[in-house]
């Protein structure tokens, strides 16, 4: 079906598809290169609600978010020249992390093209299709009523695909009244796009084959399962996999909680900040690893140790089984048995399919579920006790604090990580079971993404508890957006790791270039000149509140989710950590046995 076009302009066109997509909410900074499209949002404003931002990065960051917690498309607007430059950062990420995020541009006049008009990104200096060409999956500019429906449909495409993209779109300000030339509109977004839906099955029956000869084998989880796995009944099928051959799951970091982390076939994360327990199955010599299948994960530094041979099956012949949507990732850090060019979810319901095909070798699978019980019994998940996850101290061992969130926290919170030590702590020490879901932004590691982005799950997920989990520079870069928060009544909770240092700099240089003759200098250079951010937050609307131990926060927090999730009232926690305590970055038995298998 299609609706008839008689008198529709650009902008008409662009809200029609919106609202066709589902779109209720936009995030961004106003100005008058938008001055047209803004008088159509103002007309259409109880189906579109325009969110002003306090910059347009932390609108990036919120359409992110927002994108993230619903599984719908996020839309940024900003004004023409630095309204554009500005949400570069929080686009930049949504691409590199698969997010679906839609940004539209205003530009000056085309009359004005070339002649130094102010703020101009077309034909000058500034290019700011370029940048965007550069830095997401699709990047245009509307120049007519004619080509208007052709690119808006193919941002949508490209943002809309598998994975996630960030898409852009430029809309000079008089183009965006001149009328449409095609006759008709779609009234389904079945006319104008798609979704892969499947694998090749011979593929996937050769690689069960293959995956189920092993004695020993793993199976690894990367954020491009996210959002086949947020489908009950494809998680289902994951689980029923599982569980029938016994074999053991662990997942990227940014794949975290993507399966259950308190299933007892769970070995948790591997790579940055990883548990101990994949080390474990890794090395034991009675029954070698030797075997690994990976569903939706390009093997990248943070999700490998660097590329550790530890995470190759030291068995000859092993299989190596590589899954993804993106066949330019497929082998390209290591060398695989098999690719597979396909969609997670119909690969993972393929492989519950299959199973009576495959019938379980239940000797085999008693032997797995056993050696999974005794790392488990035996060993903590923890690198080392003196992390202090039990501690009640002041100031807080941030461990403690991850112990009283894990228990404090709703079972289906929405947990947003910024990047910094808080990535470390969160990563290692809280186990993630859903319907609670955790989200990084590891592809990129931008500082002020959780703060901006709790604050579009919490618009996107009104009824559900979203937290931010972020350090205190990261709240002083981006923490402007409590005011956005405050302003829309989205009862967003930040919790600020306040230690007056950029500490994942200052540990990092001092681990890799410690100074004797001067001890202390590293942390010295990089103080922060210790900000009230509790004082900062209160002046942005936020109720501010400030813990100095564990307990301080087991006392509050039934308060600060009322507070926040009954009446919209935007919660800032300053824990006040323990500034010695060091992440479970630098993992000592990980770091040695890759070093001793590359040599």
């Amino acid at each position: 079906m299609e609706t008839n076009t008689n008198a529709l302009t650009v902008d008409d066109l662009i809200v029609h598809f919106l609202k066709l997509e589902g779109v209720k909410y936009i995030f961004g900074v106003p100005g008058g290169g938008l001055m047209n499209i803004l008088n159509t949002l103002k007309n259409n404003v109880s189906d579109l609600t325009y969110f002003i931002c306090r910059h347009e990065t932390g609108a990036a960051y919120m359409a992110d978010g927002y994108y993230r917690a619903t599984g719908n498309l996020g839309v940024v607007m900003v004004t023409t020249g630095p309204g554009a430059t500005n949400a570069l950062t929080g686009i930049m990420n949504a691409q590199a992390d698969g997010s679906a995020v839609l940004l539209i541009t205003g530009e000056i006049d085309q009359r004005f093209y070339g002649m130094g008009y102010l703020q101009e990104g077309i034909d000058a200096s500034l290019d700011i299709k370029a940048i965007y060409t550069a830095a997401t999956g699709y990047s245009s500019i509307i120049t007519s009523g004619s080509d208007a429906a052709t690119i808006f449909k193919q941002a949508l495409r490209d943002a809309l695909s598998i994975p996630g993209q960030a898409a852009h779109v430029s809309l000079p300000v008089n183009v965006s009244l001149e009328p449409v030339s095609i006759t008709s509109l779609p009234t389904a977004v079945s006319a104008y796009r798609t979704s892969p839906k499947g694998t090749p099955l011979e593929d996937v029956k050769t690689a069960m084959a293959s995956f189920l000869t092993a004695k020993k084998p793993l199976l690894l989880l990367g954020n491009g399962c996210r959002q086949a796995l947020s489908d009950n009944a494809t998680y289902k099928s994951l689980i029923q996999f599982v569980e029938t051959y016994g074999i053991p799951v662990i997942t990227t970091a940014d794949g975290k909680g993507v399966f259950s982390e308190l299933h007892d076939l769970s070995l948790r994360v591997y790579g940055i900040a990883d548990c101990m327990w994949p080390y474990y199955y890794f090395t034991d010599k009675e029954t070698p690893y030797d075997g690994l299948m990976v569903i939706g994960s390009s093997l990248g530094e943070l999700s490998t140790n660097s590329w550790s041979q530890i995470l190759v099956p030291q068995v000859e012949n092993a299989p190596f089984i590589q899954v993804d949507i993106n066949q330019k990732i497929i082998a390209r850090s290591f060398e695989v048995t098999q690719g597979i060019v396909g969609e997670a979810g119909a690969f993972i319901n393929d492989l519950a399919s299959l199973i009576p095909q495959f019938p379980p070798d239940e000797e085999a699978v008693t032997l797995r579920k056993q050696i999974i019980s005794n790392i488990k019994n035996t060993h903590s998940p923890f690198v080392d006790p003196s992390f202090d996850y039990n501690s009640n101290a002041s100031p807080i061992k941030p461990a403690a604090l991850m112990r009283v969130l894990q228990s404090g926290l709703p079972s289906d919170s929405k947990i947003f990580i910024d990047a910094g030590n808080c990535v470390g702590w969160s990563v290692h020490f809280l186990a993630i079971e859903p319907p609670a879901s955790i989200f990084t932004a590891l592809s990129m590691g931008p500082m002020g993404f959780a703060v901006g982005a709790v604050v579009g799950a919490k618009i996107g997920c009104p009824n559900i508890t979203c937290v931010g989990i972020v350090g205190d520079a990261a709240m002083l870069m981006f923490g402007a957006e409590v005011s956005t928060a405050a302003h829309y009544k989205a009862g967003a909770i930040w919790i600020v790791l306040n230690d007056n240092n950029l500490s994942m700099v200052s540990q990092g240089m001092e681990h890799f270039y410690p100074d004797n003759t001067n001890p202390g200098v590293w942390t010295e250079l990089y103080e922060l000149g210790s900000p009230d951010i509790a004082g900062f937050a209160k002046s942005l609307g936020a109720e501010a509140h400030i813990i100095n131990s564990p307990q301080d926060l087991e006392n509050i927090l039934p308060t600060v989710l009322s507070r926040a999730n009954n009446d919209g009232v935007p919660q800032v926690i300053v824990a006040n950590i323990d500034r010695t305590a060091i992440p479970p970055y630098y993992n000592a038995e990980y770091i040695v046995t890759a070093s001793s298998q590359n040599n």
